[in-house]
């Protein structure tokens, strides 16, 4: 059903198998690596305390907090 509801959408499901799963979907490995990369850079801004928790009230003051964070990581 999740991955109905991702093509729905117009996008490309990158989730990988599951080992004993009978009917195999086919993965672009390049594809999942980029998502990888995507996933790694939202764990390591969740680990700012401000953005995990989103102590700011407005979207202009969450966003401002993420920009820091990401520039501190850079």
């Amino acid at each position: 059903h999740l991955r109905q509801a991702i093509a729905a959408k117009g996008a490309l499901a990158v989730i990988p198998n599951n080992p004993s799963r009978a009917l195999k979907y086919p993965l672009d490995k390049h594809l999942y690596a980029q998502r990888h990369l995507v996933e790694c850079c939202f764990s390591k801004l969740k680990q700012f305390r401000r953005v995990a928790t989103r102590f700011e009230k407005t979207a202009r003051n969450y966003r401002a907090v993420v920009t820091l964070a990401a520039i501190v990581l850079w």
